[in-house]
C-alpha cells in the first residue's frame, strides 16, 4: 500500500499537470434557432489542435466564454424537459424530468459548424435552423 506522502505527491503532479498556461481570448455572441434566441443551453469549443476544449452556457441566446486561439469545431445543446417518469420501479419512487433534444444532431453531436479564435476579443453569432 502507498504510504501517505507517496498519495499527496502523486495528487500533487495530477493537479499541476491539469493546468494550463496556454492563452485564452473572449469569445461572445449570440445563438438562435429558427430566427429565436436559443434559451438555454450550452456551448463547446473543441480545438482542432492540442489545446482544451473550452465551454459556456448560453442563457436568452446569448453566451460568452474563453477559448485558446485557433480553429475549434463548436458543439451547441440545449434541451427542454417533455415530462416526467418514475426514477425507479417503486410506488414511493421519486420523479425525475424525460428531456429531449431541441438542437439538431447537425449541430452537436456531428457538428459541422467552426470557429477561428484569434488573439484579442471576438464575437460569432450561430444561426441555427430545424430545418
Amino acid at each position: 500500500m502507498p504510504s501517505r506522502t507517496a498519495i499527496v505527491l502523486m495528487a500533487a503532479m495530477v493537479a499541476i499537470g491539469c493546468g494550463s498556461d496556454a492563452p485564452t481570448h473572449p469569445v461572445k455572441g449570440r445563438v438562435t434557432l429558427d430566427g429565436a434566441p436559443l434559451e438555454n443551453g450550452s456551448i463547446r469549443f473543441s480545438p482542432t489542435g492540442e489545446a482544451s476544449p473550452a465551454g459556456g452556457e448560453i442563457k436568452n441566446g446569448e453566451y460568452s466564454l474563453m477559448a485558446p486561439p485557433g480553429e475549434s469545431k463548436v458543439e451547441i445543446t440545449s434541451t427542454k424537459v417533455i415530462g416526467q417518469r418514475k426514477a425507479y420501479n417503486t410506488p414511493d419512487s421519486p420523479m425525475v424530468d424525460i428531456t429531449k433534444e431541441v438542437v439538431p444532431e447537425k449541430y452537436n453531436a456531428r457538428s459541422t459548424l467552426k470557429i477561428e479564435v484569434k488573439a484579442g476579443s471576438n464575437s460569432k453569432d450561430f444561426e441555427l435552423s430545424t430545418k
